[in-house]
């Protein structure tokens, strides 16, 4: 198992596979309002620690009540959200905050990173993953810890993330997991 990878899913079979597997974290990326309660609590008797991405749950507004639902109800172990507010809003309730920002070009580079060092998220999340350079500067310009996704499709991207400043790598690729 590679301990610098962190399994990113988007449907139930895939979560039974992980909860069967070591990784301690892991991210849903997409699922339904009225599954979250029962993925957080069978993962929780699995030893696990659940991110949900709070833009991507069906049914879920993600403002501040739906938030405060997945932190105060569900007891998520953390938000990952392209939103800073959303970011903040954890950070406040001592939730971890994953910062998710696309690195489409230099202008949307610049701001994201501007916002980043203002909230000061737990991490940050580049996509695509696989741009080394873009990694070191993030990390270098913000002083925060940078996990790479997208496109994560290989041993190799792995590694090459990882070789270029990456703390960890996000993947939906169950092969890598």
């Amino acid at each position: 198992m590679n301990t610098c990878v962190i399994p990113a899913l988007r449907n139930m079979k895939d979560f039974e596979k992980v909860l069967k597997t070591d990784h301690e974290l892991i991210i849903f990326l997409e699922t339904r309002l009225s599954q979250v309660e029962n993925i957080v609590k069978l993962a929780k008797q699995h030893n696990k620690k659940i991110i949900m991405h709070a833009d991507l749950i069906q049914g879920l507004k993600g403002d501040e009540y739906g938030l405060e639902y997945l932190i105060h109800n569900v007891k998520v172990d953390g938000i990952i959200s392209t939103k800073s507010s959303a970011i903040s809003f954890a950070k406040k309730r001592n939730v971890m905050g994953i910062q998710r920002l696309f690195a489409i070009d230099s202008h949307a580079l610049d701001h994201n990173l501007n916002v980043c060092q203002k909230i000061q998220p737990d991490y940050i999340e580049v996509l695509p993953g696989i741009l080394p350079g873009v990694i070191k500067e993030i990390y270098e310009r913000t002083g925060i810890k940078v996990i790479a996704g997208g496109l994560i499709r290989t041993e190799e991207d792995v590694k090459n993330s990882m070789e270029n400043g990456a703390y960890a790598v996000t993947t939906s690729n169950r092969e890598l997991w």
